[in-house]
């Protein structure tokens, strides 16, 4: 599952100063709902410290796990375009500060500055390339490979290690590759085994090069 391009990234930093200029800083605790699927309000917001999951659940309570976001990335984005109910529900994953900025902000920015939204596009643009990408990954690969594909792309480096932070669940990952737990605590005990894979409490860490098959 590929990251979705960082908004501020795509942004001149002049562009990105005005967009934040209009905007308010939150902050919430871990596990707080910060959106609910079917919401109707429309805001964007930008994670500046944290980490958050994008899911949508059904009637029975399962749960799909569309995308783990980070510092500099972004949701809430289509609802301003389309003013459709929020197609998602966000829960923090740790303690977030987020930069919330409201339609009508949003809608004054874009007015006043082309440049600005022609960016802004670009941006939502690259975002879609993103999605198909991550269609094709699930459609042509075996549960391992979106077991290993996506702990590479949630993985940051840090001294010199590939880590994931905060550590999810086995269910939380089978929650993203569309597989069962079981499959997935099965694939990743072998990981553990061979010490590609180490956990403790709060992360995950790859040690070395994920076998290419299972």
């Amino acid at each position: 599952m590929r990251r979705r391009p960082h908004l501020f990234a795509e942004l001149a930093p002049s562009d990105a100063a005005v967009l934040t200029s209009h905007g308010s800083v939150r902050s919430y605790p871990a596990n707080t709902v910060l959106i609910t699927e079917g919401d109707q309000v429309g805001s964007l917001y930008v994670l500046l410290e944290g980490r958050v999951k994008v899911f949508a659940s059904d009637d029975a309570g399962r749960e799909v796990i569309l995308s783990i976001l980070g510092p500099g990335e972004y949701f809430g984005e289509l609802s301003l375009v389309d003013e459709a109910p929020r197609s998602a529900s966000v829960m923090s994953l740790t303690p977030v500060k987020l930069m919330v900025i409201t339609q009508s902000q949003v809608r004054q920015c874009l007015t006043e500055n082309t440049e600005l939204a022609f960016n802004l596009i670009r941006a939502l643009t690259r975002e879609v390339r993103v999605l198909t990408d991550n269609i094709k990954t699930f459609a042509l690969m075996d549960v391992y490979g979106r077991v290993t594909q996506t702990l590479l792309d949630l993985a940051v480096e840090k001294d010199g290690k590939l880590v994931i932070e905060p550590r999810l669940t086995h269910q939380d990952i089978a929650n993203m590759v569309g597989a069962s737990r079981e499959m997935v605590s099965r694939i990743l005990k072998e990981l553990v085994t061979g010490n590609y894979v180490s956990v403790d409490k709060r992360s995950m860490t790859i040690n070395e090069k994920l076998p290419a098959a299972w």
